[in-house]
């Protein structure tokens, strides 16, 4: 089997890692890397579960290559808390508004809204639910992940 060198900058730390040129970046996250707060739900890049942000865009990582993101700033669930010890302001927010009922999704969301929240730092609940409009939740029904983004959007 062929395979490549790559270099993969992640939650700010350089690994060096071989993968074969087909191997999505959610396979390397999570296999390579042991990342698995990165989830796989379709692997059709439908549900968003496996979102990461790749210089500081929303991606489906499902459906990146691992080759692609070489040179690139790769964030992941992991590497979103300002210090490893204490919790992003939107995952405090989604623990505190109840946003979280199974969790599979949440990772996902949690990036997707910090991507909405980067480009549009007091969106309304329309551009919320558009910005959120690649992640499924079969949980919550939205509204409190709603709540939770605007409740961080008003905090700043």
């Amino acid at each position: 089997m062929q395979k490549v060198n790559i270099t993969l900058t992640v939650n700010g730390d350089s690994y060096e890692v071989a993968v074969a040129p087909w191997r999505t970046l959610d396979e390397v996250l999570r296999n390579e890397l042991r990342l698995t707060g990165t989830k796989v739900g379709c692997k059709t890049g439908d549900c968003g579960a496996c979102t990461v942000l790749l210089d500081g865009k929303a991606v489906t990582s499902c459906l990146t290559l691992a080759v692609e993101a070489q040179g690139r700033a790769i964030v992941t669930i992991e590497g979103l808390a300002p210090k490893g010890d204490e919790l992003h302001p939107l995952q405090k927010s989604f623990v505190e508004h109840g946003a979280v009922q199974c969790g599979y999704c949440t990772p996902g969301m949690i990036l997707a809204a910090k991507h909405l929240l980067d480009r549009v730092p007091s969106p309304t609940d329309e551009q919320i639910r558009k910005g959120l409009s690649g992640n499924l939740c079969r949980c919550t029904g939205y509204t409190k992940i709603v709540e939770a983004i605007a409740a961080v959007a008003a905090s700043k």
